[in-house]
Formats: structure tokens, sequence, C-alpha cells
């Protein structure tokens, strides 16, 4: 048996222990004989919502797959072993092997969410990894970033050494092979990172200069050797058919977050909203097909215990063989009693249909996204919904069996007004009279419909048609919701409606960090000194502390989200190419102020740039 890192008496001393064991079912274990190359995979969060994220088993599987690669996972210690881990200077470590992170070759940290990003610090404090990148000498561990925050990888670039633009199944392989070559070589790691920057997708940010014009904003952001790319290029699955994906799962000892086999369908959207980067960087829509879902899920129902399998995409509904895997499932998961998850449907009679077939009798809770209140709102972010399509569905889910509906709403749209955000209220309120428009004793299940708006605020996010647009100010966000809040006590059908709503505060450094630049870098950095990690959760976010490490760092937050740029500003993720040409993103945010809608990919190309990519929809298309 194994020797833990951690003795009894800190194990029993903090909350939920089965966090750092490891040994869970499906782990793969090797041995150090064997091992080239050891890699530490980092969801830097708790472990409940790491191990509810795919992409870390799927690099797991991928990395595994190689007899000279082992990777081993790590997540952020919880504050009460954070704080044991200091007092008793006690290093991170990766829960296979419990090794020490920093005796690795690579720390690999998956960057889902900007407010994760004190957590990567102290992931690297706790393991002994300097925490600037040009503090780490020969011997250290290589530290390299992926995920959708490295689209724009600037606010943090300080404290990685490498950042991978793009899917993970494409390059890791080559970066692996690489570096072996370079260790037989006997090569520095700067020697290294020299020609890691050569590969395709990787970014090795020490090795480009970003300069600055008078007003604050970017003038470049310049290669400093000679040979490796001025833009990097995002790197994409062309066939998902032709690629590793999980068989044997991770099934974690206690209770996570997305607890339940995860079948990811396609990637991609063809959708097009104006306010959605991932719709844009995974871009093209691609297809798996329909054996190769079958014969995973196969697989995974037998190698977990899970009770549940949740279908993985950006919009299901655009799933062309939706019916019959749906059907597959229904006829294999009820001879094991194992639910169907279908998240990211449409509002739409087949979407409707299909839940209705993989629901239980209880009839838990739908979920709809119209994003706005009012279909002049709906039309400047392209959302492509009426309000007749939202009622219908509403309809057909009450007379389905359903009475209860979450509705996600943004504040703060661009051209966003009063009436804008006051028919949020009214469409909840419409909604709940499509409901009580059925005689009392044809409603099923139910004699009351609990309707439940949650609003967000708006961040415009890098890649999207809306990174010109400026971001509401926290006072706009305060009366937007006050006065929504208002509207939804004064409809007739107000009993029935409850409304939610997202922290201003989170919102406006959100917004900070999605479009800032490698002066960022600096302010976290101190706010991360000064206290702040687990900033994603409520109970530990401490604006006070951030409020006083931009001001010790001279940095206003208000450059980077309450301005509208000016369409010809150099942005700090210029350098970075995702396959959306900064061209369409110019012409849908004109339409977007002129309130026109796009069709969707499958109506019509509007000619993004994903095309040379030559697969997917676009392949499709260019046929």
């Amino acid at each position: 048996m194994k020797k833990l890192a951690l003795t009894d008496d800190i194990l029993l001393s903090v909350e939920k222990p089965a966090r750092y064991l490891g040994n869970e079912i499906n782990v793969v274990m090797k041995d150090l004989a064997d091992v080239k190359i050891r890699f530490a995979m980092c969801f830097p969060d708790v472990y409940e919502i790491g191990m509810s994220y795919l992409g870390i088993q799927i690099i797991y599987d991928l990395l595994n797959a190689r007899e000279d690669v082992w990777c081993e996972r790590v997540y952020s210690p919880w504050t009460d072993l954070d704080a044991v881990m200091r007092e008793r200077k006690i290093p991170l470590f990766a829960l296979e092997s419990q090794d020490p992170v920093q005796d690795f070759d690579f720390l690999g940290i998956t960057i889902q969410y900007e407010m994760c990003y004190t957590n990567i610090l102290q992931v690297l404090d706790l393991s002994g990894i300097p925490l600037l990148a040009r503090d780490r000498k020969d011997g250290d561990t290589i530290v390299i970033g992926g995920g959708p925050c490295t689209y724009n990888p600037e606010p943090i670039a300080d404290f990685f050494d490498i950042f991978y633009i793009g899917e993970g199944e494409t390059q890791y392989y080559r970066l692996m092979d690489l570096y072996n070559e370079s260790r037989e070589q006997g090569l520095s790691r700067k020697e290294f990172l020299i020609r890691a920057a050569s590969i395709p997708g990787l970014y090795v940010p020490s090795l480009y200069e970003p300069t600055y014009k008078e007003d604050g904003t970017i003038a470049c952001v310049r290669p400093l050797v000679p040979g490796i790319p001025e833009k990097i290029s995002r790197q994409v699955v062309t066939d998902l058919n032709d690629v590793t994906y999980p068989e044997k799962p991770l099934i974690p000892f206690i209770k996570v977050t997305q607890d339940r086999i995860v079948l990811e369908i396609m990637r991609g959207c063809i959708r097009g909203c104006r306010f959605c980067q991932a719709g844009m960087v995974y871009r093209p829509d691609r297809q798996r097909d329909l054996s190769f879902l079958i014969d995973k899920a196969q697989k995974m129902i037998e190698a977990t215990g899970h009770d549940e399998i949740s279908l993985s995409s950006l919009s299901s509904s655009d799933y062309a063989c939706l019916p019959e895997l749906t059907q597959y499932l229904i006829d294999e998961c009820q001879k094991k009693n194992i639910n169907i998850s279908l998240p990211s449907l449409r509002i739409d009679a087949f979407s409707l249909d299909v839940m209705s077939k993989v629901q239980d009798v209880r009839k838990s809770s739908l979920t709809f996204a119209p994003e706005a209140g009012t279909q002049r709102m709906r039309n400047v972010i392209n959302k492509g919904l009426t309000e007749e399509d939202i009622l219908g569905g509403a309809m057909q889910a009450f007379i389905g069996g359903w009475s209860r509906i979450k509705l996600y709403f943004m504040l703060g749209l661009p051209t966003e007004t009063d009436e804008d955000v006051e028919g949020i209220a009214l469409l909840a309120d419409k909604i709940a009279s499509e409901f009580y428009s059925i005689p009392k004793e044809e409603r099923p299940n139910s004699k009351r419909v609990e309707i439940v708006s949650s609003t967000s605020f708006f961040v415009p996010k890098p890649f999207t048609p809306f990174q010109w647009c400026r971001q509401a100010t926290k006072d706009e966000f305060v009366e937007k919701q006050k006065l929504l809040s208002r509207k939804m006590h004064s409809v007739l059908n107000h009993r029935s409606l409850k409304y939610n709503w997202h922290e201003f505060d989170l919102s406006l450094l959100e917004g900070v960090f999605a479009r800032g630049d490698r002066r960022l870098c600096s302010v976290i950095l101190t706010a991360y000194q000064n206290g702040c990690i687990y900033d994603a959760w409520s109970e530990y976010f401490k604006v006070d502390v951030w409020r006083e490490a931009f001001e010790k760092c001279s940095v206003d937050p208000a450059f980077y989200i309450h301005r509208e740029r000016p369409l010809d500003e150099i942005f700090p993720w210029d350098h970075i190419d995702i396959g959306v040409s900064r061209r369409f993103l110019e012409r849908e945010y004109k339409r977007a102020r002129q309130g026109l809608i796009t069709p969707n990919c499958r109506q019509s190309c509007s000619g993004c740039g994903c095309g040379q990519y030559k697969t997917g929809v676009c392949y499709e298309t260019q046929d």
C-alpha cells in the first residue's frame, strides 16, 4: 500500500479527507521505473469541482496511454488543509503517487474561469514552484496552462511557461517527444521553451513582449526570438471519431458536482450568439458518429457504477443523430435503472419530446435560456428565439407534465434599455399565464407553476462580437437589478415567480481579467499575497483586498471594463488566432448595433473564417 502524504491526524481534522486520498476506481498507477515523464494535471479548484470536469479526464486518458508518461491529478486544497500545509510546510502532492508536485516534469493547469486565478498561485506556492516563470531554473517543473481562459492569457502570463492554445488531443504527444529529445541532448530550460514555441498552438509568453501606447492601450505584442510565430494558432481536432475518449472514467469516493457518466456528443456550435465566447472559440461544429457514441456509452456504463449518463455539448438539440442516440440510451438505460440527462437543449417541440422520454415520472424542472426579455434584445444578441418559440415551448412543457421552469437571463447587455430589463419580468409572467390558461382539471402534477428567473451580469469576452463593448458599472447593475425586482413583484402572476441574481463585484472583476493585459499580473500576485484564494466562492471573495491590490499596483480596473473600445484598437489577445476572423467579429458587432439577425451555420455560411479547418459544418457547407 502506498504511503499517504497526509498523516491520519491531519486527515481526521479536515473536511472530506477523501479529497486527498486518491486510489479512486479506474485510477491509473504506473511503475516509476518505466516512466520517463511525470505530468501533474491540475484543476485549480476544490476536488468536487475538478473531478466533474471532462477535459481533465480526456487528457488523463490521453497521456496515460503512453507507456513513458504518467499523468496524475492535483486539485486545490480546501481552505482548512491549505492552512495546515502552510503551517507544517507540507508540499502539495499528486493524488495517485502522493509525491510532491515539485518532483514532476510538468504541471498542467486547466483554466476554465477567470476567478480561479489566485488558486493557480495557491497551487504553485504550495508546490514550492516559483510563482513567476522568470524565477524558475533548470530542473524546475514546467508550468503549462490550457482551457478557455488561455484565449486571453495575458493577465496570468507571468506565471506560466507555456500556454496550450486549442484542443488537447492535437499536440501533447509532440510536446512530450520534444521534452524527451531535449533532455537527452542536455538542453537548458530556455532552449526547450524556444523549441516548444515552434510547435503550432504553443505560446511561450516569456518569448513575447507587449508594448503600450501613451493612452495605455496595446501597441503590439512581438516575438523576442527569431523563427517563432508572430501569431499562435488554435489547434483543432478535425475528426472526433479518431481521438481518445475515456472508456474507464475515474469514479470518486465522495459525491462530486457532476457525479455521472459524461458522453461528449459534439464540439462547437452553429448558433452564433454574440455574447458567447464558447460558441466562437470552439468552432466549427463537429459531431461524433452514432456508432462511436454507442460504443463509448456501453463501455463507460460497464466500467462505472453511475446511475446517470449526461450528453455533453454546447447545443445538444443540434446533434444530427440525437433521436437515434436517445432511443438507444433509453432502451439500454432502462434495463440498468440509469437516468439520462440532456442539458443544452433548445426550446422546441423536438427537444421537449426527447426530454419527455428520458425524464423521470416526477418531472424535475426544465431549464431554458432566453438570455433577454424582449425580442429586440434577443435580436441584438443573435439568440435566434422568438417569444412565440418560448411561450410555445413552455406550453408544451406544461402539457408534458412539468410545472417548474428555470429561466436564465443576462442584465447589462449592449444597447439594453429599461424596457428590455422589465421585459424579463413580463416574459416570466407570460410563461406563468400559459400554465394558468390550462383548465385546472387538466393541469398535470400540480395546481401551481413555479417560474424561477436568474440573471447574471453581462461580461464582454475576447473573440466575441461584443469584445469592443463597455461593461456596466456597479451602480448601473444595481439599478437594473432593482428595476427588475420591482417589476417581478408587480406583474399579475408574481406569486408564481422567483428571482435570483448574481454578485455585482464578482462580475466586474471577471470583466477586468477577461479583457486585461500583463499589467494585471502584479495585481493578481498582490491580491494572492494578501490572502485572496477561492474568489469564485462568495464566502471567500474579498472585494476590499482586491481594491487595495489595484491601488497598490496603480492599475485602474475601469480602464479595462467601462469604456467602449474603438474598432481599430489592438487587443492584448490579438496575437492569438482562434480561427474566427476579426473581420467577422467586427461585422457581427455592427449587425448587433442594428438589431440584425445572422443565420446559423447550417442555414447559411457567414464566412467566420473557420472553413480553414476543413471539417464539421464548414466542410459540409463548402461541399
